[in-house]
C-alpha cells in the first residue's frame, strides 16, 4: 500500500477505535480493559490476512468498508 492510503488507513482505523471505546465486552484477559486500537488492528489483520500496512491498494475500499462494520 502506498503511504497516502496507508496513512488514511490508519486514520480510519484511530476512529473505529475512538468509537469503540467502552464499546467491548470485558476480557478477563485484559484486567485494565480493551485497547479499542489493537482490537480493531487485530480484526483487519485477521480478516485480510496481513497487516494494514501489508494490503494492496485496491483492497482499500474493502478495508474501509470493514472498519464501518466493526462499528455496528
Amino acid at each position: 500500500m502506498n503511504q497516502r492510503n496507508k496513512k488514511y488507513l490508519w486514520g480510519a482505523i484511530q476512529q473505529t477505535g475512538d468509537e469503540l471505546k467502552g464499546r467491548l465486552p470485558e476480557d478477563p484477559r485484559h484486567p485494565s480493559g480493551r485497547n479499542p486500537y489493537a482490537h480493531v488492528a487485530s480484526c483487519l489483520r485477521e480478516h485480510f490476512k496481513c497487516s494494514y500496512k501489508d494490503l494492496p491498494d485496491d483492497l482499500l475500499d474493502d478495508a474501509l468498508r470493514f472498519l464501518e462494520s466493526l462499528k455496528s
